[in-house]
């Protein structure tokens, strides 16, 4: 895939970790979650890993330096996930047509799920595709709402959500692949006025059904693989799970 780029997200605080370390340095099975993320990346690329960094930054890239080779980007102000994305754009090589985006605490996503999102993508010559995912609990995530064709048409921030969109089972999972034109020229229009005053990766959903171009849908089978880490609780449920998916695997 060498006109793919993978973007890490990798700025954020995680105060809900309540450390004093970012929360992408916390670890699973000894590794800590963003060099898991870094591994599944490397099976997309080699050489368009980006890692967008920002709290404790310096912390951050030495400890991914430690293992892998990877790009870096940085985030000045943790103003949401669309401008953590628009900070590595610039980075990218000329050679790249598609870009995918990556959550750096979600460390169980797997390689195969990841190229199975871009082959998707690239063979339906989509220029925006969500992985999502079916979950028992939405709580805490973005909803995917889609007309009644089955079609794409908002990914709704928890914050934001009105009460039927928050019984929405089919939850977005963080995950993107973006025709490279597009996300350049739509994340130029995405704005901050939102609950939480910030921009929203999930706004270019809106953006691309207005302007008439082709979204995806794919769903990930298994719902683990995309479990993001905010809590120390859920940080214990991700080692448990890891475990079972290492099982399965031998």
């Amino acid at each position: 895939m060498d006109d793919v780029a993978v973007i890490i997200l990798a700025a954020g605080k995680g105060t809900r970790m309540k450390s004093d370390i970012a929360k992408v340095l916390h670890r699973v099975a000894g590794k800590c979650m963003v060099n898991h993320v870094v591994e599944s990346a490397l099976g997309v690329t080699q050489d368009h890993v980006h890692v967008v960094v920002g709290h404790q930054a310096d912390q951050v890239m030495a400890e991914i330096l430690t293992y892998h080779s990877v790009h870096f980007a940085f985030q000045e102000k943790l103003l949401g996930t669309g401008d953590a994305v628009k900070a590595a754009l610039p980075g990218l090589d000329a050679s790249i047509r598609n870009v995918l985006v990556l959550c750096g605490d979600v460390p169980l996503i797997q390689r195969k799920t990841i190229q199975d999102v871009v082959q998707v993508h690239a063979d339906a010559n989509a220029k925006l595709t969500v992985l999502a995912v079916q979950v028992d609990d939405p709580t805490g995530y973005g909803r995917i709402i889609q007309g009644v064709d089955g079609s794409l048409t908002a990914i709704r921030e928890e914050a934001d959500a009105d009460p039927a969109e928050k019984h929405i089972c089919v939850v977005n999972s963080g995950i993107y692949c973006f025709d490279r034109a597009f996300l350049e020229s739509g994340i130029q229009l995405i704005r901050n006025t939102n609950n939480q005053a910030e921009y929203y990766l999930t706004d270019l959903v809106e953006i691309a059904v207005s302007k008439n171009v082709k979204t995806l849908i794919t769903k990930a089978s298994e719902p683990d693989q995309v479990m993001g880490v905010n809590t120390l609780e859920e940080l214990g449920r991700a080692q448990v799970s890891f475990d079972g998916i290492q099982n399965e695997l031998s």
